[in-house]
C-alpha cells in the first residue's frame, strides 16, 4: 500500500524527544506523510510503551473507517550512559542491559484484498499495580537520563501477572497459559525466569523474548515489536 494510505501516526519514546516540534512531526516530515495525518506522541511510558502504542492503535483503527495507523517506537538509551559512580552503582545495571532500537508496524481494521495481516489484536487492556510508582524512575538531568530500578521488580511482576491474565483471558475461556503464544517484553532474565516459573510455562513459550534480550538487550518500548517480528520470521 502507498504511504498516502497512512491516516494516523503514533510515536512512542521515553528517551528521544524533549524538543519542540516533537519527533512525531519530524518523522512525518521525513517520511513525506500527508499533512492531514493525525499525530500522537506517547512519552515516558518506558518498557510498556510498545504495548500501550498497540492498544491505542487498535482503538484508532477500529473507530475510524479505513484508518491505517503507523506505530513507531524508538529509544536511544545511550542517553543513560555515564562513567562509574560509587554513589550510583545501579547505573551499571542499566548500562549493561539496555540497548538502542527502533521498530515500526501498521495497524488497521477491515483489511483490503491487497493487505495480508500478520496478527489480530482481539482485545487490549491495562492494569496498574498499586504502590508500584517508584519501582522504575527516570529523571532527565544535565548528566543525561538517570534511571533508578528497584530490586523487587521481577517479583512484583510475577506476583501480579496471573491476576491480569485471568482478567484478560477469562472472557475467552482460556486458562491454560501454555496454550497461547507469548510476546513478552524482554526486560531482563530475572523477570522472564520468575514469570515462567510462576505460570508453569514451557521453555519455548518465552524463547523469542529471551532471544531478543540476548541479541539486543532491553530496548524498552520497541522490545515487544521485536518479539513479534521474530515470531513472524520463525512462523514463515
Amino acid at each position: 500500500q502507498p504511504k498516502s494510505k497512512i491516516t494516523h501516526l503514533i510515536f512512542c519514546t521515553s528517551t528521544v524527544s524533549v524538543d519542540l516540534p516533537g519527533a512525531d512531526y519530524r518523522l512525518a516530515k521525513l517520511l513525506g506523510l500527508r499533512p492531514s495525518v493525525i499525530r500522537t506522541m506517547l512519552c515516558q511510558h518506558g518498557c510498556y510503551g510498545g504495548g500501550a502504542a498497540l492498544r491505542l492503535a487498535k482503538d484508532l483503527a477500529e473507530n475510524n473507517a479505513e484508518a491505517r495507523v503507523l506505530v513507531v517506537c524508538c529509544e536511544l538509551t545511550a542517553i543513560c550512559f555515564r562513567g562509574p559512580n560509587e554513589a550510583r552503582i545501579g547505573d551499571l545495571i542499566g548500562q549493561a542491559i539496555f540497548g538502542d532500537a527502533a521498530a515500526a508496524l501498521i495497524v488497521g481494521a477491515d483489511p483490503a484484498a491487497a493487505e495480508q495481516p500478520l496478527f489480530q489484536i482481539m482485545s487490549a487492556a491495562q492494569a496498574t499495580i498499586p504502590g508500584s510508582g517508584d519501582c522504575i524512575r527516570g529523571r532527565m538531568r544535565e548528566a543525561g537520563l538517570l534511571i533508578d530500578l528497584a530490586k523487587g521488580i521481577p517479583g512484583l511482576v510475577s506476583d501480579n501477572i496471573e491476576e491480569s491474565l485471568e482478567r484478560a483471558f477469562g472472557p475467552w475461556g482460556i486458562s491454560d497459559w501454555n496454550s497461547i503464544f507469548w510476546a513478552v517484553h524482554s526486560g531482563g532474565p530475572a523477570i522472564l525466569n520468575q514469570v515462567e516459573a510462576r505460570l508453569g510455562l514451557k521453555p519455548e513459550r518465552l524463547r523469542l523474548s529471551r532471544h531478543v534480550l540476548s541479541e539486543y538487550g532491553n530496548v524498552s518500548s520497541p522490545a515487544v515489536l521485536f518479539v513479534l517480528d521474530e515470531m513472524r520470521k520463525t512462523s514463515a
